[in-house]
């Protein structure tokens, strides 16, 4: 993963799983959530992509910081299932809302490369309540149980609003030089929501020697207007079918965005 941080641009797919044992929407069904997430996996690495996360999307609403050792679990076989089809395509893990400590003991167990961290410093007035960076806690951590597994951090991330006055660029600042993020995030407001060019640009100006990647709302429409100010995308939501966050990865969508990627490639 690390290599693949110093590559431009990078363009990371989302393995969104269904609901998993225990969560309000888990419909019963134990094999559901892994035969989707195979299948979309398949579509994203047929599609091209640098990279996958799997997320426990469907398991709202969210707990804030602590889940439950059933959720770990089911998250840890989707990611061993997705990397063993991945080959040596790299795959992480975003464990919602924001246990960091889980997504790092999966990628001790599993070999992930990467997770991401929503709050990684500061903290944040969220749907699941306040929810702090712990930063102190995971690197230390990170260094016991698996230290080449890169962490992803959010800055200002949605779905949520900062505790603190503290500026976007500074907030990036500290993601990356206090929290020693290897990677830093921006998103829109919500899922599927767009980042503002902008702000992409100040944080771009804040931090440029580190690897920015926009988290949401990314589409092949104003993907030429993004990548001039970060180093790739996390997508979800525009490589599903019709764009529904519900449905299946289209592999026809995740090829088009590959190929207006690659062309950026030749023309930078």
């Amino acid at each position: 993963m690390k290599a693949l941080l110093r590559q431009r641009p990078i363009l990371i797919g989302v393995v969104h799983l269904l609901a998993t044992p225990g969560a309000p929407r888990f419909a019963g069904d134990r094999e559901a959530p892994l035969r989707r997430a195979l299948a979309d996996a398949r579509a994203l690495l047929d599609g091209g992509c640098n990279a996958l996360i799997v997320e426990n999307f469907g398991d709202v609403p969210f707990h804030a910081e602590t889940v439950p050792a059933e959720t770990i679990a089911s998250l840890a076989l989707a990611v061993s299932a997705v990397s063993a089809i991945a080959r040596r395509v790299p795959v992480g893990v975003n464990v919602l809302r924001n246990d960091a400590r889980a997504a790092l003991g999966i990628c001790a167990a599993t070999g992930a490369s990467f997770l991401r961290v929503n709050v990684l410093v500061g903290a944040a007035v969220t749907d699941q309540g306040v929810i702090q960076g712990r930063a102190a806690e995971l690197l230390r951590e990170r260094a016991r149980l698996a230290p080449e597994a890169q962490i992803l951090a959010d800055v200002h991330v949605k779905h949520a609003t900062p505790l603190g006055r503290e500026s976007i660029e500074d907030a990036s600042r500290d993601a990356r030089e206090r929290g020693l993020a290897d990677a830093l995030i921006v998103s829109g407001t919500r899922t599927g929501a767009p980042v503002d060019v902008e702000t992409l640009s100040r944080i771009r100006a804040a931090v440029p020697n580190a690897p920015l990647l926009v988290g949401s709302g990314l589409t092949i429409d104003n993907a030429k207007e993004l990548l001039p100010h970060c180093d790739g995308a996390i997508v979800g939501t525009w490589f599903k079918r019709d764009g529904d966050v519900a449905a299946e990865v289209d592999a026809a969508r995740v090829k088009r965005l590959v190929k207006l990627f690659r062309a950026f490639v030749q023309r930078a």
